[in-house]
């Protein structure tokens, strides 16, 4: 107990010590208000305020003094109150609570010392118990020495009072009423006697109006240019690092590094490839106006001015019109003057190609007339000056001869046909057809006159002739050297002829091969045996296949047991296959759209070519599907011929032109050859040059050197060689057909004069 009463009676003598220090300190706050007051009372018109360092620095001590003394009054009141519950537990007193009242006396008594320390360091003469002078007070940037609204309303809206005759109230409770508002008029007047009217703003809080002074309207103007509102804030102040970086073993942050930061953004990179591409498109530019312009350091002395450059639509003077000359005199030389043929010939040119002005003598110049157009030549002036339109055309100065294409000389692609080295005489009609044997020994021929005959080709002896009685349409060899056979169309029939060439054996097994059972004929059950009808044919010594309509083409397989035939007019069973060895017929697994003109079969593959008026279709027949369709441009297709290695095809037309087709390469024409004026009758490839032929009814035959690279990099060369006349015209028709010889480079032309040609190198 008696320990309890010593400590309360210590913490009596620090509350008084306390007590005394709070009161000292108010007393000096009083003091110092007074002493601003009557300085605010005493300052200039701008209403600023001296404040020396020693105000800031006693506004310091005072606001710590403050602070202690109020520390200081709390704990002691704290203790108290402690004392009180510990006197009312006396009887079950604690070890715990006797430590928390050691540890409030040592709060207390340490709040106490940092309150004396604070007064001693704020300077000397600042306050304490034996100095009370007054200090002078600093102006601060705290919101607490701004100048507190007359108006405490509050948040509330003005528009609550709009009705009211007061605006709100005062500190001390009063109403603050609202002020008379002037006219318009009176505040223009205002404005134009007062030169500072133009600062003065409207408080519509308080009621009042308010004059900026000039350093608040240079703030204003800062802040609405987006500036710093002090002149002497620097927005671009080095920075300075804070951080100790000498001895810093481990960074700021322990964090695992982030995925990103070492795998490539896919948005940047898409970013980056949408920017490429709109550069390449024209669509960014760059720019180029940081670059500085290259001044000419060199410039023309004799220029003209009028070329150089304008701002705007381009200046382009008019043209001068010719000067006139010795042929215009009124007695010019004799040379000048034209004869009468040359102004008679003058009639039949053009009007563009005609002299302008013919020069004519008189004896003097009194005597020379008025010009006839002379009005004209004035209108087309004028014309010329203010109403036809003028540009400037850019003429390239380029050789003619350069712009033809680089064609190897024709003494480099010899061998080709060049003359007519044999005829061959016998036909009286036009010659329709005509086809050359494997071996090149043998020529066979068709004509009009209904003959087939069959020509020596060395000599020009015809072997055999054949009467049909009607006019022959196609010929052609078998492609089997070991079995040489004829296939002839004439009218509705197609016959396999045995010629007799071939040693004895050979032509055993021909006619073994022609020879036709007597029920191949009468067997009706199958379909096929309707379209075409397989006899035995004694008068001719072969085999006759009967067709329910006219046989244009024939063309055998490369293997000799197949030919098709074609009927234009057949419709679907237009195009027919025929198989020899097993003497049966068959269509072909697929539909022709259009009319089909020409047939041929792939020499190397099972493809089967159909040319229609429009294009030609490209089939597979193991397949039984279309592979390819050319385009071919033209008004309509007259013949097809595919090259030996059997990627590239050629084409006539009716309108003389001449198609080529890399079939590797496109569908549309590789080239196109407008050679022949009117159509073309039949186009042939040879089968070991490069060569190829066209004939036409224009009685001429063109040979082509046309060669095909292995390398698919490589495009055909095509260079014309030789154009082959020698055949008359007869009714209307001229070459009808051409084909080269199996082996050596030369040409055979069937003409409508009854006449074929052998044309030699």
């Amino acid at each position: 107990m008696r320990t309890k009463r010593k400590e309360s009676g210590s913490e009596k003598t620090e509350n008084e010590k306390a007590q005394t220090l709070r009161t000292k300190n108010m007393e000096e706050i009083l003091k110092r208000i007074e002493d601003a007051e009557t300085e605010t009372a005493a300052a200039s018109s701008d209403d600023s305020l001296i404040v020396s360092e020693s105000e800031d620095r006693d506004d310091e001590s005072l606001s710590a003094d403050d602070g202690s003394s109020d520390s200081d009054y709390e704990q002691s009141e704290l203790s108290q109150d402690e004392d009180i519950v510990e006197s009312s537990d006396d009887d079950n007193p604690s070890g715990e609570e006797n430590d928390s009242d050691e540890d409030n006396d040592h709060k207390s008594e340490r709040s106490l010392s940092e309150g004396n320390e604070n007064d001693n360091n704020h300077g000397e003469g600042s306050h304490g118990e034996d100095d009370d002078s007054p200090a002078e007070v600093k102006e601060s940037d705290s919101s607490e020495d701004e100048v507190e609204p007359r108006n405490t309303v509050g948040n509330v809206p003005l528009v609550w009072y709009k009705d009211e005759e007061h605006i709100g109230y005062d500190r001390s409770g009063k109403k603050i009423k609202k002020k008379e508002k002037q006219s318009k008029l009176d505040s223009f007047l205002a404005s134009a006697d007062d030169s500072k009217n133009w600062r003065k703003i409207i408080d519509e809080y308080n009621d009042e109006e308010v004059e900026l002074t000039k350093e608040e309207t240079k703030l204003i103007r800062r802040m609405l240019k987006g500036k710093a509102p002090h002149a002497d804030f620097d927005p671009y102040a080095p920075f300075i690092d804070w951080f100790d970086w000498d001895g810093a073993k481990h960074p700021l942050s322990n964090a695992p590094e982030p995925k990103r930061r070492f795998i490539p953004s896919k948005w940047e990179s898409k970013m980056v490839l949408r920017y490429v591409r709109a550069i390449r498109k024209g669509l960014i530019k760059p720019d180029d106006k940081d670059k500085p312009k290259e001044e000419p350091r060199f410039y023309a002395l004799w220029d003209d001015p009028s070329t150089a450059e304008r701002q705007g639509l381009a200046y382009i003077p008019a043209p001068k019109p010719k000067l006139p000359g010795h042929e215009e005199s009124y007695n010019p030389s004799p040379e000048y003057i034209p004869t009468q043929e040359e102004i008679n010939s003058y009639q039949l040119m053009f009007e563009e190609d005609r002299p302008k002005f013919i020069p004519k003598q008189f004896a003097s110049l009194r005597s020379v007339p008025a010009y006839e157009k002379a009005v004209q030549e004035t209108f087309d002036r004028c014309l010329d000056l203010y109403l036809c339109p003028r540009v400037h055309k850019k003429r390239i100065n380029i050789d003619p001869e350069s712009l033809k294409p680089k064609l190897p000389s024709r003494r480099d692609l010899r061998p080709y046909p060049t003359t007519c080295y044999l005829e061959y005489r016998g036909h009286t009609g036009p010659v329709m057809t005509i086809s050359a044997e494997v071996t090149g020994q043998w020529l066979a021929s068709g004509s009009k006159d209904g003959t087939v005959r069959i020509w020596e080709v060395e000599t020009g002896r015809c072997l055999r002739v054949w009467e049909f009685g009607e006019t022959i349409e196609e010929v052609a060899w078998s492609p089997l050297p070991e079995l040489p056979m004829l296939a002839v169309a004439a009218g509705l029939d197609v016959f396999i002829l045995n010629p007799g060439c071939g040693s004895d054996e050979q032509q055993k097994n021909i006619k073994d091969l022609l020879h036709v059972e007597p029920e191949m004929t009468t067997n009706d059950s199958d379909p096929n045996v309707s379209i075409v009808n397989w006899a035995q044919d004694d008068t001719h010594g072969g085999i006759r296949l009967k067709h329910f309509k006219r046989v244009t083409k024939v063309e055998w397989h490369r293997k000799g047991d197949y030919l098709s035939t074609l009927m234009p007019s057949g419709e679907s069973r237009s195009v027919l296959i025929h198989q020899l060895s097993k003497k049966m017929t068959q269509r072909i697994p697929f539909k022709t759209k259009g009319i089909p003109v020409s047939t041929a079969f792939h020499p190397t593959r099972s493809i089967f070519f159909t040319a229609t008026k429009k294009d030609v279709r490209v089939h597979d027949l193991l397949k039984q599907k279309l592979i390819k369709k050319l385009d071919s441009g033209v008004r309509e297709i007259s013949s097809l011929a595919i090259h030996p290695n059997g990627d590239n095809a050629i084409i006539g037309s009716k309108d003389g032109k001449l198609c080529w087709f890399d079939m590797d390469l496109s569908s549309r024409p590789y080239r196109v050859l407008r050679c022949h004026p009117k159509d073309i009758t039949g186009v042939a490839y040879h089968r070991s040059y490069p060569l190829f032929a066209s004939c036409s009814d224009d009685g001429t035959a063109y040979v082509f050197h046309g060669m095909v690279y292995s390398d698919l990099n490589q495009n055909p060369l095509i260079v014309p060689l030789e154009i082959l006349r020698g055949h008359s015209s007869f009714d209307g028709r001229g070459v009808m057909d051409c084909k080269f010889h199996p082996k050596q480079p030369w040409l055979f032309t069937a003409g409508a004069d009854s006449l074929i040609k052998l044309y030699c190198h």
